[in-house]
């Protein structure tokens, strides 16, 4: 059956599932989204057949790889009739080489449809950080912390705006208290092929807004070629009262763990002082959130403060943190720019 090209492969129906042939290491590094790990060798045996290949030859590392593969091909066969049902899947390993061939063969023996990657993963990638350097019509939405930013991009999203939800993909909130409550965030490789696959999925002429993010949010980066589109795009300011901002980060922070939200200030110390973060602790012990929210804004917002200095942006004034409500004030705002 003749390979897919990139496009062609990623555009066949969802309902067939993706199995990646690469070892478990490489697949938890980074992988396709949606894509299910088939590993042909395991990580120990992948390491042996190389150790052969680069010791003896080329010879003994198939031979070796095919005295490995034999004995799980009955298994292999049964857990992909669990993954598909419906005996059609598509199929890939790094270079579209001798691993997804092998499984290929294999599956076609079983009477499946084999839809195979021509390239592999290694083609994704490439597709992926290309991605970031094609130039995009971008709106960028800032705002102090606590603003409700998140809020509005998804208002934003539900009257039929693009959105490029940055932290969204990134599973992390920003700030030194963005991981609380919420799942571990992925690898590098893994957020820029999760948002290269958002990014292409863009409307190409449309404006996509984005939250002003500074080039780290948690552990993960944005590429910066994406970052720097992000940094001359047209910026909208979300003003709202510090007052505001602090009952809405309260009743937030509430919600979460005391020892979370006690690590998450020991890990600003250094910025916050030994006094701030004395008594920010202090507050978490009595439950007092508003305080501890208005000693860390006091970081927060002289630091987003610096980052805007140079840029230019247009205002949105508002009272509330109703996102619905901002939303309409920031489209109302661009139609001026």
């Amino acid at each position: 059956m003749p390979r897919l090209a990139l496009p062609d492969f990623l555009q066949l129906p969802e309902d067939l599932p993706i199995l990646d042939a690469r070892a478990p290491i490489e697949f938890a590094q980074g992988h396709i989204p949606g894509a299910v790990s088939f590993p042909l060798f395991s990580d120990e045996e992948r390491a042996r057949i190389g150790t052969t290949y680069k010791q003896i030859n080329q010879e003994r590392a198939v031979l070796l790889g095919l005295d490995l593969f034999g004995p799980k091909m009955s298994q292999m066969v049964k857990q992909a009739q669990k993954v598909a049902p419906g005996r059609a899947v598509r199929l890939h390993c790094w270079r579209g080489g001798m691993r997804s061939g092998a499984v290929q063969w294999l599956l076609e023996l079983a009477g499946f449809r084999v839809e195979l990657l021509d390239k592999g993963y290694k083609d994704y990638r490439r597709w992926a950080l290309a991605q970031f350097t094609e130039p995009r019509p971008l709106r960028v939405l800032g705002g102090l912390t606590g603003s409700g930013k998140t809020d509005v991009l998804h208002q934003l999203a539900a009257r039929g705006e693009a959105v490029l939800d940055l932290e969204g993909v990134a599973r992390h909130k920003g700030s030194a208290f963005g991981s609380i409550g919420q799942p571990a965030q992925p690898t590098q490789e893994q957020f820029e092929n999760e948002l290269a696959l958002l990014m292409a999925a863009l409307p190409p002429t449309l404006p996509a807004w984005a939250e002003d993010e500074s080039r780290t949010i948690g552990g993960v980066h944005i590429p910066p070629p994406l970052f720097t589109q992000l940094q001359e795009a047209p910026l909208v300011v979300l003003e709202i009262p510090r007052a505001v901002r602090v009952r809405k980060l309260a009743e937030e922070y509430g919600q979460h763990d005391a020892g979370a939200l006690a690590t998450s200030v020991l890990r600003i110390r250094k910025r916050l002082g030994g006094l701030a973060t004395k008594e920010a602790l202090a507050a978490i012990g009595e439950d007092d959130m508003e305080k501890m929210v208005s000693l860390v804004l006091d970081y927060y917002d002289k630091t987003y403060g610096h980052g805007l200095e140079g840029r230019t942006f247009t205002r949105v004034v508002s009272d509330t943190c109703d996102a619905a409500a901002n939303a309409d004030l920031v489209l109302a705002a661009t139609k001026a720019m």
